[in-house]
């Protein structure tokens, strides 16, 4: 690439050759990664979207992606093959985001050496391993950790100006997750001068535009959920840009400038884009830009690996110790939003053959889906068509008064709610479905899950002794 500041890279026989920077970094990550796999036998809720959506029928799977979560449908079809493969549980749900993680670690010490050697390479790589986020992304059923490999490598495929390669690599980031697309602006920085990179990029976005187009039509019913970023958000993106300028600020001189000037855009530009962009069009979730931690382990291990004398081993023990207890709790159900596993087994506890099932809001149907033997006996009474005949995530309900109608004439519902303090929806059917409720039966108990609430509802007198 033409720069006015040539990035330094070291021989391609050194990087072939096997060295501990080459081994480690990935070894720890897919250590990490298999470490607690199963989370205690918890799933959180888009854990249970992937698969129930990954089991449907391809036609099924289509059809689906043509309504909603088009943005995720090469992950989709990429875990159905996996489960047809090995429809083994929580594992084969999750090894493809540990093998990608692992994956990863090894191209942040690939880009580390080619940049600033086997020390800086060895650091970054298990600097990347080690971060919280990656680990929690690394024992997720989501496509995030795939898209940070993808970015990963092909960050060190614009190194090497492999261009078609580059290009396909970065494309498949972006098909697995388009927001993937803005690692383009951090390479912009070391490459812009480049024709190759120019022309390359100019594809990737071409040949994204067709799932940028089908996920615009979607975008209100798949991230309107989201609200602006949040003083928490801007002020973890103030400690990222703070410890990411600090580092390249110590970073080894002249010798160690082009990892700067790769990493540092990396690590920066992706997130701080999103969250600008997000002030107008809320889009912003941390984890859609996980690929820029490859940016900061970048700048640590080159930070490293040139310290002087024991302070800053000194700092890195003390930052160990909070990272290792959060490692610690992201391996418990606690760590995540919700438990539909743990929903599913309080409902077969509390419910008896013939009981209505009751979900407020309807979204919490999800709970269920990856679980559908649950279901086996009891009355979804809300429930017009199923996810499969809808061609949606949650499938669709009964207008309000066939709800209502429905309801009273039950003796028994199990109810699924959001925690107490959670905002009501306030669309009619929900309305009604609330006031049904309080009208004509009794709340006999709740029960507290992670994350949820299994109410059981009777009529006056039938609660049980």
């Amino acid at each position: 690439m033409e720069s006015p500041h040539p990035i330094r890279q070291h021989p391609e026989a050194a990087i072939r050759r096997i060295a501990p920077w080459r081994v480690l970094p990935p070894l720890l990550a897919a250590l990490l990664g298999l470490w607690g796999l199963e989370r205690g036998g918890s799933m959180w809720r888009d854990e249970s979207v992937t698969w129930q959506v990954a089991h449907r029928p391809l036609g099924g799977l289509w059809d689906l992606l043509g309504q909603v979560d088009a943005v995720h449908g090469l992950y989709y079809l990429l875990m159905h093959g996996a489960f047809l493969a090995w429809d083994g549980g929580l594992w084969a749900l999750r090894l493809p985001s540990v093998a990608a993680t692992a994956l990863a670690a090894a191209g942040v010490a690939v880009i580390g050496h080619r940049l600033a050697g086997e020390r800086a390479a060895l650091l970054a790589g298990l600097a990347y391993a080690v971060l919280p986020p990656v680990q929690m992304y690394a024992q997720e059923g989501r496509s995030y950790a795939l898209v940070a490999a993808a970015v990963v490598w092909a960050t060190y495929l614009m190194l090497r100006e492999r261009w078609t390669a580059y290009a396909a690599v970065l494309l498949l980031g972006c098909w697995l997750h388009e927001f993937a697309v803005l690692a383009l602006l951090a390479h912009a920085v070391p490459a812009w001068r480049s024709r190759g990179w120019r022309i390359a990029a100019g594809a990737v976005v071409l040949l994204l535009l067709p799932l940028a187009l089908v996920s615009a039509r979607q975008a209100e019913q798949q991230l309107g959920w989201l609200g602006r970023p949040s003083w928490q958000d801007w002020v973890a993106y103030g400690v990222l840009a703070g410890a990411a300028l600090l580092l390249a600020r110590g970073s080894g001189g002249r010798d160690q400038a082009g990892l700067v000037r790769v990493a540092l855009p990396l690590a920066l530009l992706p997130p701080g884009l999103l969250m600008t962009l997000s002030l107008v069009h809320p889009w912003y979730v941390d984890r859609y830009v996980l690929y820029a931690l490859a940016g900061l382990a970048l700048l640590a291990g080159a930070r490293l690996a040139t310290a002087r004398g024991w302070w800053p081993w000194l700092l890195v023990a003390a930052l160990l110790v909070p990272a290792g207890w959060w490692s610690v709790w992201l391996r418990t159900p606690e760590s995540r939003k919700d438990d539909v596993l743990a929903v599913a087994a309080a409902v077969r506890e509390r419910a008896r053959p013939g009981d209505a099932v009751l979900f407020l809001p309807s979204r919490r149907r999800e709970w269920l889906l990856s679980s559908p033997d649950v279901l086996d006996g009891l009355r979804d009474i809300a429930l017009d068509r199923s996810p499969q005949a809808s061609h949606s995530l949650q499938g669709t309900e009964l207008p309000s008064a066939e709800i209502r109608a429905a309801l009273i004439a039950s003796p028994r519902v199990i109810a699924l709610l959001d925690p107490a303090g959670q905002p009501l929806d306030p669309y009619p059917r929900e309305a009604v479905k609330r006031q049904t409720l309080a009208a004509w039966f009794d709340l006999c108990s709740v029960t507290e899950v992670r994350g949820a609430r299994v109410a059981l509802y009777a009529r006056p007198g039938g609660c049980p002794a």
